[in-house]
């Protein structure tokens, strides 16, 4: 069975993890590395406008808040501070589902700026997701105060994103931080994200497992980065969309799935 982007509808994207969007409502996932200074933007971006509660089947905590810019209504999604979208914990299964699954308008990845190169690794990993990114380079003050230098501008060449320097805690940035999201989400800045590469050999065999699961899967899915999570064996993902999309191809995809990894 062939699925295509009318069978599985936003807003029924939404409503499986749970959130219920007013007209016209755009959506933005936070994500970021624990002890990055997340929350912190968080609540300058939302103020008192936030809610708390679990995620649909899980026992994560999930905080959602709102805040309108220039006359747009967002709603943001905080996302559990993960190290990485491996899936081996459920605070990075329920990271990894909504970015992959959960089809926000624009990611916003919070980055330390006195331990970069440590965060970075989760900014490769959610632009393998989706090209919608906005980094959030927060702790400006605090890098400074060691001595750290951060060039945004040159970061945000090297990483094909938005990079914005923020101080969230002094509100600092955040109206840059927010200018950009929204212009990101709204396709008023085309983003080209810096894409990992790897071995040969590994881009082959994700391009033949790509165009197997590709008439099983929705459009807004990134089917490459499907195929890599089943290259490594990870069989969550699978369970994750049938769970998610419930779109009639799960015994397709289960077969698909197991052979890759029977290989």
């Amino acid at each position: 069975m062939n699925v295509t982007d009318k069978s599985c509808c936003t807003a029924a994207a939404y409503e499986a993890f749970g959130l219920k969007l007013s007209q016209n409502q755009l959506v933005i996932a936070l994500a970021g590395n624990p002890n990055t200074g997340k929350s912190t933007v968080f609540n300058a971006l939302t103020g008192l406008k936030q809610h708390t509660g679990n995620w649909p089947g899980k026992t994560v905590l999930r905080a959602e808040g709102t805040f309108v810019h220039r006359n747009k209504k967002i709603l943001l999604v905080d996302l559990p501070g993960t190290y990485s979208l491996l899936a081996t914990s459920a605070d990075e299964q329920v990271a990894r589902d909504f970015l992959c699954l959960g089809r926000p308008h624009a990611v916003i990845v919070v980055a330390d700026a006195t331990c970069l190169e440590r965060n970075l690794n989760l900014v490769l990993q959610v632009m393998e997701i989706t090209p919608k990114v906005v980094v959030c380079v927060n702790l400006m003050d605090e890098a400074a105060r060691r001595g750290i230098k951060v060039d945004t501008e040159v970061l945000s060449r090297e990483l094909g994103v938005p990079c914005i320097p923020t101080v969230a805690r002094d509100g600092k940035g955040l109206t840059e931080l927010k200018d950009a999201v929204l212009d990101v989400a709204r396709g008023v800045i085309v983003t080209s994200p810096r894409q990992v590469s790897y071995e040969p050999y590994v881009e082959q065999a994700a391009a033949r497992i790509e165009s197997r699961i590709r008439p099983y899967l929705p459009g807004w899915v990134n089917h490459r980065w499907v195929a890599l999570r089943l290259l490594e064996g990870d069989m969550s993902i699978i369970k994750a969309i049938i769970d998610h999309l419930g779109n009639g191809s799960e015994q397709l995809l289960l077969q698909e799935g197991s052979a890759v990894w029977a290989r």
